[in-house]
């Protein structure tokens, strides 16, 4: 029974073609249901929650000077919505940053895409691929194919159909369906067409994003802004004096500072070594003390956060027998924690001792061994931050080549100093170049491993693959509508969802090895990275063996063929293309109406607060686990350009139309919660002047590649090889447009014009102590700018002070250490 059942799965007959578009919807209705009911019990609950919760949902808004400015969100059920609605992109870009702006502009420039397209498809390419297909009946209803043409007008069984239209389910058979050549002349005008709407809209968002760019940036006068990264530093120039001396020589401004990086690993080391002993220490003093009572209130809650955020110095420990001590923390127990420490011949003997008088011992040693390294002389590296006196001079330096021996003296603009990551500024040029290539390697080797990973998982959406695998649940499933739509459906694009949240984590890891000098050149390349792992492996490789079976010798028949013919690529993704319609169908449903709530909800740290809470024990605990949730672009970007890539290279494509609706929705959904944790909720620290956008549209430009090569591809299967050969020029466009885009457009992402600073305003027009920007845009300080005041390029660990132990006194989530505060007020 079972080979006979595996077989019938396995035919190509009109009949399982019909029966298998017939459990596509089937799985579309049950997404739709499973989706709409995620979400909606998400929104309510986020709904109910945020007035109540807001150290969680407005901790941004709270902390933030900028975001302060904001209107306040009422607290009624949906009375948030309208006030969320109406905040401008001025307001956006005056309390959230270049950062922000850019990412929620992307959002919007493919909501104009999607809706026009979404037009076209409805109106004209939906009515074309009616008017010339067959209809297919539910199983078992089906006429045969030979009784009737694919012209219903030319056709007397057309008034039979119509009576019969109650029980009809349109299907698309592009195999069989015979189009007039005039039809598919469409899809190559749609093709051009659809391109050219999308470089018209790359063009004209990037010259608004650049125009606003300019301005923003061109009125700052921050530290960052007229700093610049100075590497390739000769032996012979490696000192303050003589790289002043040097750049100042130029005549293109006056030095302000010069910062030469140096090798300050030995410090950092010990800097890292000290905030591990405070952390014992501080557990062992709890340990001792005891835990106060914990109990949630949301005014404690809120001047925690505020308190936290900063770290005041305390004074050192109190005595053990402190009067004053004792009045406000009730211990658990009297004895004092011991610790076993190793000792003697390879660390073989060992005894036990006071844990707090030996971490204390241990930090009084090390805080004498660092305030004796903070006065040695450290090596050079050819690595410095030179602060100019103008941001022009600085713009004049990155912008113009300072030295004629190639690699040296390269001028590169500055990260913001809490951008910088410090260990990395004394790495070599070999050893970053190393670690780069080496990721480069690991990455390529876990591709070969999603590879490996998509194939079952591929396998799921064909129950011909299923059947060759498992024919009893084959069966069971052939039987079952439902349980057919949640195993061929719901399961993969439950588990391609979660590969999209967890793999992140693992390219940050990979980011942060690649001795990268700043955060925002970490966010850039997960970005890139992510994007990488979800085109080519989850979109790709998926459609390339979606189709398949789970078999493995089929996948390398399909390899093999690949290899020994270009043109089998096209083919076999036309082919499956069209066959994974409702597959990435069902994946948009689930990701803009089952999961944005979610993330509106912030689940993720909802979840993760009660598992946190128990493993919290000392005061830097409970201080750390009230800080807002931090949004990083790295982690969400990459999936939202998926998203994109898919609504464009389905846009011509069959059921086009659902395709592009309900990625008209994701983004709709999509703009509307990302706008709500960019300003109120979540936290992004550090900021890259907006040049994410290049990253964006280089991806656009790659789904664009990848959508003309499916529809040459689609329209070769049709034997339009005429047609598909049209498709060839559109293709040549797109790899130029993308190399005078590029060219044209990389430096004002990049630099500030200079035309930009100096820019004069009418006479009287501008207060004293107002800049250009405040004035003309009426959009206040730069966020940016709040951000890096009085900030300025040192290693922490030459400066710090040396942090002592955080105790609860008065306060058991952290927010103070050991103090004079009376008042007892728990969390």
């Amino acid at each position: 029974m079972s080979e006979y059942n595996c077989s019938l799965l396995s035919s190509g007959d009109s009949q399982g073609k019909t029966s298998q578009r017939w459990q596509d919807q089937t799985a579309l209705y049950t997404q739709l249901v499973i989706s709409i009911a995620l979400g909606l019990g998400a929104f309510i609950t986020f709904c109910v929650l945020r007035p109540r919760w807001t150290g969680l949902y407005a901790a941004r808004k709270r902390q933030k000077n900028a975001a302060s400015q904001l209107p306040a969100l009422p607290d009624t059920f949906l009375g948030w919505i309208p006030v969320l609605y109406k905040i401008s992109e001025e307001q956006v870009l005056a309390s959230a940053g270049l950062d922000a702006y850019v990412f929620l502009s992307f959002f919007k420039m493919a909501i104009k895409f999607l809706a026009v397209t979404f037009f076209f498809a409805l109106v004209i390419i939906l009515p074309v691929n009616v008017h010339y297909r067959h209809y297919r009946f539910p199983p078992g209803k089906a006429p045969s194919l030979l009784e009737y043409s694919p012209n219903p007008d030319a056709s007397p069984l057309w008034t039979g159909l119509t009576r019969r239209s109650e029980e009809a389910v349109i299907m698309v058979d592009e195999d069989s369906t015979t189009y007039p050549s005039s039809v598919l002349w469409m899809y190559v005008v749609f093709t051009y067409l659809f391109t050219s709407l999308a470089m018209y809209l790359l063009v004209t968002t990037t010259q608004k994003i650049i125009r606003i760019r300019q301005e923003y940036l061109g009125s700052q006068t921050t530290v960052t802004d007229r700093t610049i990264r100075l590497s390739g530093i000769p032996p012979d120039l490696r000192d303050e004096q003589k790289i002043k001396e040097t750049v100042e020589n130029l005549e293109i401004g006056k030095v302000e500072s010069v910062i030469l990086c140096r090798n300050w690993k030995e410090l950092d080391d010990m800097m890292a070594q000290r905030l591990v002993l405070l952390r014992k220490l501080e557990e062992a003093w709890t340990v001792h003390l005891g835990h106060p009572r914990i109990r949630s209130t949301q005014a404690s809650r809120e001047r925690a956060q505020s308190r936290a955020a900063i770290r005041q110095d305390a004074p050192l420990l109190q005595d053990e027998g402190d009067e004053h001590e004792q009045d406000h923390v009730t211990p658990y127990g009297e004895d004092r924690p011991m610790t076993r420490i190793w000792y003697g011949f390879l660390g073989l003997q060992s005894r036990q001792v006071d844990a707090i008088d030996y971490f204390e011992e241990k930090l009084r040693r090390l805080d004498e061994q660092i305030r004796v390294a903070r006065n040695k002389d450290f090596s050079p590296m050819p690595l410095a931050f030179v602060t100019l006196d103008s941001v022009a001079a600085c713009q004049m330096a990155v912008q113009a080549t300072m030295d004629p021996t190639p690699m040296r003296l390269l001028a590169n603009p500055a990260p913001a100093p809490s951008d910088v990551i410090w260990p990395n500024t004394y790495l070599t040029r070999s050893s970053r170049i190393t670690r780069a290539w080496s990721v480069t390697l690991i990455i390529l080797i876990l591709s070969v491993f999603w590879t490996a990973l998509l194939v079952p998982i591929a396998g799921l959406v064909s129950l011909k693959s299923i059947c060759s695998v498992w024919p009893q649940l084959a069966f069971a499933l052939d039987s079952n509508a439902i349980g057919q739509s949640l195993v061929a459906s719901g399961l993969p694009t439950a588990l391609i969802s979660l590969l999209t949240v967890l793999v992140p984590f693992l390219y940050y890891w990979l980011s942060t090895q690649q001795g990268m000098l700043s955060l925002g050149e970490v966010e850039m390349s997960l970005i890139s990275k992510n994007f990488f792992f979800t085109f080519f492996n989850l979109f790709v490789l998926f459609t390339i063996f979606g189709t398949a079976s789970i078999s493995y010798s089929k996948v390398n028949d399909t390899l093999a063929g690949a290899s020994k013919d270009a043109s089998e690529i096209a083919r076999k993704l036309a082919t499956s293309l069209q066959d994974l319609d409702y597959f990435y169908i069902n994946l948009i449903i689930l990701q803009a109406l089952g999961l944005f709530p979610f993330r509106l909800l912030e689940f993720g740290s909802v979840a993760l607060y009660p598992i946190n809470l128990i493993g919290a024990k000392t005061p830097r605990d409970y201080a750390e686990l009230v800080q807002p949730p931090v949004f990083s672009y790295g982690f969400y970007l990459p999936q939202t350009l998926l998203i994109f890539v898919i609504c464009i290279v389905y846009s011509v494509l069959q059921s086009s139309w659902l395709i592009l609706f309900f990625g008209l929705v994701y983004f709709l959904i999509g703009s509307f919660i990302y706008k709500y944790q960019l300003l109120y909720a979540m936290d992004h620290r550090q900021h890259s002047t907006g040049q994410a956008w290049l990253i964006i549209c280089n991806c656009v430009v790659i789904g664009l590649i990848f959508f003309e090569i499916a529809m040459a591809g689609l329209l070769a299967l049709r034997t339009a090889f005429y047609r598909s050969i049209s498709i060839i020029p559109l293709l040549a466009g797109t790899i130029w447009f993308n190399v005078v885009f590029r060219r044209t457009f990389d430096p004002l992402m990049k630099f500030i014009a200079l035309r930009s600073l100096h820019s004069k305003a009418p006479i009287g027009d501008i207060s004293p102590g107002e800049t250009r920007y405040e004035h003309n845009t009426d959009r206040g300080r730069a966020v940016d700018e709040d951000d890096e005041t009085g900030l300025r390029y040192i290693n922490p660990s030459l400066i710090l002070p040396l942090e002592e132990v955080w105790l609860a006194k008065g306060r058991a989530n952290g927010s103070s250490h050991v103090g004079g505060h009376h008042e007892e007020e728990n969390v």
